[in-house]
């Protein structure tokens, strides 16, 4: 077998494996922490909350959620299937079953007991390190972001994180009939931290920082930051457009704890220097993150 074939083996092993962690921890925050004090949070999640809750008089403890969330999706996921072929229904279609698979067979542990706050924040901590996962694996777990993309075949004038934002809307409104506004402002807590927890996985929690100085003593500074902080340095070419002078340009990543360092090495070597700091979200390559 090639390296090739190999990597991408690999690849696609690691990603299965985030999708069944990750819908592992999306169920248990749905059914320990949401679900037991009826938080709405979006989502065909937050649709399965509300069909428990309304079919509790019919049924001994209602609907159960893997049941209301499968059978939300499948209709979306055929017609996935006839819009987008079934390579793009692969990993959607596996996440979902998943979803539903880890609803049914896992033990119910309200760590929250109760607590609206502490529920809006574990529930919201372990749906978006779950979420996180899951789109990291390049999948999704159907549910309004399926619709979303679904709509938007039909609508591309319009993004589908909008359209997402949205349907979840309608469903957290819904929710706020059922239940009250007051757990809708919890809800709102959950959400917003589901989102950040979801984002710092996909962009990198490995977070590093930029500095771009402008200095008058480019190979004295730059030898002086890959001896002492042991980074790389790379010159850029500029010009200064008031005085129309050629200008040196040094760009140089490092880790956050030594940004504080590199200031104070360009301070010492060039007083004059003009020093731009920013955030990097993640970085690629010998000394962070390798390939």
């Amino acid at each position: 077998m090639s390296r090739f074939k190999i990597h991408i083996t690999r690849n696609t092993l690691k990603n299965y494996l985030f999708m069944v962690v990750g819908t592992a921890l999306m169920a248990f925050s749905i059914a320990s922490v949401f679900d037991p004090v009826s938080l709405i949070t979006g989502g065909f999640s937050g649709l399965s909350i509300i069909v428990r809750q309304l079919t509790e008089p019919l049924v001994p403890g209602g609907i159960p959620l893997s049941v209301t969330n499968l059978a939300l999706n499948i209709p979306f996921l055929l017609l996935t299937v006839k819009l987008k072929g079934f390579r793009y229904l692969l990993r959607t279609g596996f996440a979902t079953v998943a979803l539903s698979f880890w609803l049914s067979v896992l033990p119910v542990i309200p760590i929250a007991e109760g607590d609206l706050l502490l529920s809006a924040l574990y529930g919201g901590l372990f749906m978006g390190a779950g979420i996180g996962l899951v789109f990291v694996a390049q999948s999704t777990t159907g549910g309004t972001d399926l619709i979303a993309a679904l709509i938007q075949h039909f609508l591309p004038s319009y993004s589908i994180s909008t359209l997402m934002w949205i349907l979840d809307t309608l469903i957290v409104l819904l929710g706020a009939y059922l239940f009250g506004i007051q757990m809708t402002l919890y809800a709102i807590i959950a959400i917003y931290l589901t989102s950040h927890v979801a984002d710092g996985l996909i962009e990198g929690l490995k977070f590093s920082k930029a500095a771009f100085i402008i200095t008058g003593k480019p190979d004295e500074l730059s030898a002086t930051l890959m001896q002492e902080l042991d980074r790389g340095v790379t010159g850029i070419s500029a010009m200064g457009m008031y005085s129309r002078e050629a200008k040196n340009m040094l760009l140089c990543v490092v880790a956050r704890k030594q940004i504080v360092q590199l200031k104070e090495l360009a301070k010492e070597c060039d007083p004059g220097a003009f020093v731009i700091v920013t955030d990097v979200r993640e970085v690629l390559g010998e000394g962070f993150i390798e390939r």
